[in-house]
């Protein structure tokens, strides 16, 4: 049958489709997205700053269908901040402009979507997000990231630095935590300050999904708004090569999209990062390919709100 038949012409897939980059805009809406390329001050040096535009190139390669649960994209509409000037700003000057950006982004919006960078930007966007002693904090992390902030501040400290500033210990869930990436004085602060520490291992034999599900619901029962953190470390570093904190034995990338988009899904959670991906390591654009389907799953996630 053809277009003339059917009485309304389509758009030929011949050289073109329809893809996650073509919904971000400039027009303000529900979702925001800022790109914040913080690279300096990183245990583990690399090109960090390269990521939020390797991700938005990789969206062109993505369709905005899911024909495994028939979820129809092509409506969203994401508010597209661009990325913020701080790639040669250190871990601490970039505090103020990452928790402006993100202020504004929120007020503006009802999921702020923050693409990193490395791991120091998680500080100064739960400041953005809203009252440290209101908001919870969830991490989808091989690390406790809980080193001491006597040196500085860095991709390894955030979470330290953090409880410093008067987040509650109560109100941190790490979950996806590795054996032999942490230390037993990392793990005891954890233990001390109240976090809820959830195993890499029980992760993988109670699911991902569960586990966070659990700990969302830990979290909403004793804060007002949720922030979480998408250590992209936390997956496989067989999946993930271009991400230096990946471990053998991490989280399948896709149990990995399958929590993003259930986090998405939840009304508390007003903003997500993604980070420590390094273009620089990339492998046949694995890692870009895994980042840009997570802000799919995102996305996805967030529409299930109103479904």
């Amino acid at each position: 049958m053809s277009a003339t038949d059917r009485g309304a012409p389509e758009m030929s897939e011949n050289r073109s489709w329809l893809s996650i980059h073509s919904l971000l805009t400039s027009e303000p809406g529900r979702l925001a997205l800022v790109g914040a390329p913080l690279t300096k001050n990183s245990i583990s040096p690399g090109r960090y700053d390269l990521a939020p535009d390797a991700v938005r190139a990789a969206l062109k390669r993505l369709s905005t269908y899911d024909l495994e649960t028939q979820t129809d994209l092509s409506h969203v509409r994401v508010h597209d901040f661009g990325n913020l000037p701080i790639a040669e700003l250190t871990t601490a000057d970039a505090l103020t402009p990452v928790r402006e950006a993100v202020h504004k982004a929120s007020r503006q919006s009802d999921l702020t979507i923050i693409l990193g960078g490395h791991n120091g930007l998680t500080r100064p966007g739960v400041h953005g997000t809203g009252s440290l002693n209101s908001t919870g904090l969830l991490t989808l992390d091989a690390h406790f990231d809980l080193r001491d902030t006597d040196g500085g501040l860095n991709n390894g400290n955030p979470i330290q630095a953090l409880l410093e500033d008067g987040v509650p210990g109560a109100h941190i869930s790490q979950v996806g935590l590795a054996p032999f990436a942490n230390t037993k004085k990392a793990h005891a602060k954890a233990m001390r300050a109240g976090i809820s520490v959830r195993t890499l291992s029980e992760c993988i034999e109670r699911g991902l999904v569960q586990v966070v599900t659990d700990e969302l619901a830990r979290l909403a029962a004793r804060c007002n708004t949720i922030y979480v953190d998408f250590d992209i470390d936390v997956i496989d570093r067989a999946q993930m090569p271009s991400a230096p904190g990946a471990r053998v034995g991490g989280i399948s990338a896709r149990d990995f999209f399958a929590a993003s988009r259930s986090i998405a899904a939840h009304p508390m959670v007003r903003c997500v990062d993604l980070t420590e991906f390094d273009p620089s390591m990339d492998v046949n654009a694995t890692g870009a390919l895994t980042a840009a389907r997570w802000l799919a799953e995102i996305l996805a996630g967030f529409g299930a709100r109103s479904a």
